[in-house]
């Protein structure tokens, strides 16, 4: 993704295991995981865009690391945690090759709601740098030092995948320099991409 995202990249991310609505829903609610433990979470092409211009950065591949809570009765907040996440052969707009550094890790993986398998949640904290020729950029939510980059997402359990979603998110591309227009500070950016999780983890709430 550009800086930031993502799972900003993001993303993000990133990117583990469940996801959801708010803090307040997350904390209303107990959850199951198994087996819990260290996990990874690889994706194949990610995709950053630049909402407001129409400008996306895809990357052909991504890898996070993190830790998932186990165990049964556990809060929905920071149910994961994200420690590592790389993004892979990163091109924009015009050809454009660029590097992208996530930083500010852990990031929090907080579920929200579950049905039929599948466990809605966020992934929080995000914070990333984008850099290529003539163009640098930072992603982040409301500011470019807030650390407070969130996605939404949904993590299912039969097929252990987790998914970022366009929709919900509150990504920002800030400290843009050079880039020909094609990214503007302030600009809002969603992140998708679809991360296969192992080992293979099952979330439930009552």
């Amino acid at each position: 993704m550009w800086k930031r995202p993502g799972s900003a990249f993001a993303i993000a991310a990133a990117a583990v295991l469940t996801i959801g609505l708010g803090t307040t829903q997350a904390l209303a609610a107990t959850w199951t995981v198994s087996p819990g433990g260290k996990i990874t979470g690889k994706a194949g092409t990610t995709t950053l865009k630049d909402t407001t211009s129409g400008n996306s950065l895809t990357c052909k591949s991504s890898k996070a690391g993190g830790t998932a809570k186990s165990g049964s009765g556990l809060s929905g907040t920071d149910l994961a945690s994200i420690t590592t996440s790389t993004f892979s052969n990163c091109t924009g707009p015009l050809s454009l090759v660029f590097t992208v550094k996530t930083s500010d890790l852990p990031w929090a993986l907080n579920a929200i709601s579950y049905k039929s398998g599948v466990t809605k949640g966020t992934l929080t904290g995000i914070h990333a740098t984008l850099t290529g020729s003539d163009c640098s950029a930072t992603v982040d939510g409301t500011s470019a030092t807030a650390d407070n980059g969130q996605v939404d997402g949904t993590y299912t359990n039969k097929t252990h995948k987790l998914k970022i979603l366009t929709t919900g998110g509150n990504l920002h591309v800030y400290n843009v320099s050079g880039c020909l227009g094609l990214l503007n500070n302030g600009d809002t950016t969603t992140f998708s991409g679809s991360y296969t999780i192992t080992p293979a983890q099952t979330i439930s709430s009552p």
